[in-house]
């Protein structure tokens, strides 16, 4: 589907200009290969006496897994919510991920690793729409835990889904304006002040609380550091991802170059999620076709020819107040990373807009 960017000017003009430069501090020491055992020696000495995130004493157990409400997933990781009100006291509650225990040996050491790099990573991060951390420690059952903010009772994905089973269509076109702001918000500050590429933009990893209230970015388990030219220039680093959500240059793991915009990207596709209730790239029948769905059917070599391509809309599903979010939509899913916008662009047009209306 070919975009049209006249509302938007400024992104033209943003891809234009190519990457933008920011003199921000920067978390790359604190980053490495998600595959790799071995923590990169930062290069100032620290009065420390391991590498790794020390594993605190708090004043506080964390309960085996049965005793927490279970609330979400992701891969070779399980969520639980922990409520923290004791003698009456009212606290926040807390998000409790931990490995899932259904993870064979081999894997459960890539997931403990990526834990803890998460846990190195979130510690020095602190944005309103970044999921905040709290504390990395082990439960009663010796698991590892990471204990995050409570960002909300449901991911995007969850909304997403429960929206498609009632057959409401498309979310209102504000409701995806404020989440692409609050993405856009979260994406910048990642890129620009912590020169971190977060790596898994989708839905399920977006958190939202109560009727969209707070809209937070989460799981920066396989992020990777950003030089600064935008572009992780690591050669060690791997681009991990989702498949369904990674652009071109993340499918061409030798030539492939990635940047900032890769995120961006990932970005768009959860912005056509809110639109479509789908999958990108993947083209199921609707789950109440009278004929079970069979795999055969599935055109596997389309899917994968599909895979870094804008995916199509169905126009007749949205009116004229989708128009900037379809633009914007078709600004971020080019297949050319260098007509991308950047986060920090995105978010001055948003947030012009906002005050224009």
């Amino acid at each position: 589907m070919a975009g049209n960017s006249r509302a938007f000017p400024e992104f033209e003009v943003a891809a234009r200009e190519g990457e933008e430069e920011s003199s921000s501090r920067s978390v790359d020491s604190t980053m490495q290969d998600p595959n790799s055992s071995v923590f990169r020696t930062p290069c100032k000495v620290q009065r420390l006496k391991s590498p790794v995130v020390s594993t605190p004493s708090p004043p506080f157990v964390i309960p085996a897994s049965p005793f927490m409400q279970k609330f979400g997933y992701g891969t070779g990781v399980n969520v639980y919510l922990m409520k923290r009100s004791p003698k009456g006291l009212s606290r926040s509650p807390w998000a409790i991920k931990k490995v899932s225990k259904q993870c064979d040996v081999s894997n459960k050491s890539i997931y403990e690793q990526r834990l803890n790099v998460e846990a190195k990573i979130l510690k020095h991060l602190q944005h309103p729409n970044i999921v905040g951390y709290r504390a990395f420690t082990k439960s009663k059952d010796g698991s590892l835990c990471l204990a995050m903010e409570f960002g909300g009772e449901k991911s995007l994905t969850d909304l997403i889904e429960e929206r498609d089973e009632k057959g409401e269509g498309p979310f209102p076109a504000a409701v995806i304006l404020k989440v692409a702001e609050s993405m856009a918000n979260g994406l910048k500050y990642l890129h620009n002040e912590k020169k971190i590429l977060h790596g898994d933009i989708k839905s399920s990893n977006v958190v939202i609380k109560g009727d969209f209230e707070s809209i937070k970015i989460c799981d920066v388990g396989v992020s990777l550091p950003l030089d600064e030219n935008m572009t992780v220039s690591d050669p060690n680093a791997c681009y991990i991802g989702t498949e369904s959500w990674k652009p071109k240059e993340a499918l061409d793991e030798e030539n492939g170059i990635i940047t900032d915009k890769s995120d961006i990207y990932a970005f768009g596709l959860t912005l056509w999620e809110m639109m479509t209730l789908s999958i990108p790239h993947l083209n199921l029948p609707p789950e109440d076709n009278e004929n079970s769905f069979d795999e055969d059917d599935f055109d596997e070599d389309a899917y994968y020819e599909a895979l870094g391509t804008r995916p199509p809309l169905n126009m007749e599903d949205l009116d004229e107040s989708y128009q900037k979010i379809i633009e914007l939509f078709c600004m971020c899913t080019s297949e050319d990373p260098k007509e991308r916008p950047s986060a920090s662009k995105i978010l001055e047009v948003l947030e012009a807009e906002e005050v224009k209306n």
